[in-house]
């Protein structure tokens, strides 16, 4: 028996080296049904035909750019199509380009609140009426440390967006908890993947780990067993919370 046994859940930006598909793969793992989104068509079906071979069932994948509504709303009315109800949404579509504030332009702090802020909001918003008519669900929101520690690395766009998101997730907790709908957040410290590499200076992850009291980087199954003991019924108690998941290195924040 799977944590998930007949459950279905949706994660968005799914397709990567990163935390969304740890996470697909987690709740997989688990028994969930998975349907597996990103804003790139080919990546998502790529993903799903690959989670379909590994675990010898088919998996659904999605062209779902969080910024556009019509994906949106179609990746909601598909997996109803598909399974008849949705039990875990995922908000992990993210982005990030460094930019000092007073060199930043308004598309760029423009496109970084709408994927981590707005793009929350829209799937959050798509599936809530499904959920509340059932009377269960549960939704996890990936904030950041960003969200509470100061940045010197030009991120004061994802620092807003990831405060946003813990902000959104306690009061959308606080008005779907009568309707039996969980509302969490995690706030990941620096979790290594080879993409990070393309966005941040090398040294910067050495810097990190110094921080770090267990004396390494998070990797993304770290955070994936985080978000699957959220959406699993062992932390049916738990609604409205923003859970810190840094290797301790916010101890010295």
């Amino acid at each position: 028996m799977g944590l998930l046994d007949g459950k279905v859940a949706i994660v968005t930006a799914a397709a990567g080296a990163g935390i969304g598909q740890a996470t697909a793969r987690r709740f997989a793992q688990e028994g969930a049904e998975v349907v597996i989104t990103d804003a790139h068509a080919r990546r998502a079906r790529e993903t799903a035909e690959a989670m379909s071979r590994d675990f010898g069932r088919e998996f659904l994948g999605l062209e779902v750019d969080v910024r556009n509504q019509e994906h949106v709303q179609a990746m909601v009315t598909t997996t109803l199509e598909r399974y008849g109800q949705i039990d875990i949404l995922v908000n992990n579509a993210g982005i990030n380009r460094l930019s000092r504030v007073w060199e930043m332009d308004d598309e760029t702090w423009q496109l970084v609140i709408d994927v981590n802020l707005t793009g929350t909001f829209r799937c959050t918003r798509a599936v809530l009426p499904h959920m509340i008519e059932r009377r269960r669900g549960s939704i996890i929101n990936l904030a950041s440390v960003a969200g509470w520690i100061a940045s010197d690395e030009g991120e004061s766009h994802y620092c807003a967006a990831k405060a946003g998101v813990m902000g959104f997730t306690r009061a959308v907790a606080a008005e779907v908890g009568p309707y039996g709908v969980r509302v969490n957040a995690i706030a990941p410290g620096l979790i290594y993947n080879e993409f990070l590499a393309r966005i941040y200076p090398a040294d910067l992850f050495e810097k990190f780990k110094r921080r770090v009291p267990l004396g390494r980087l998070g990797e993304p199954a770290d955070v994936a067993n985080l978000i699957l003991f959220l959406a699993s019924d062992l932390s049916e108690y738990i609604t409205g919370e923003v859970v810190c998941i840094s290797g301790g290195a916010v101890v010295h924040a």
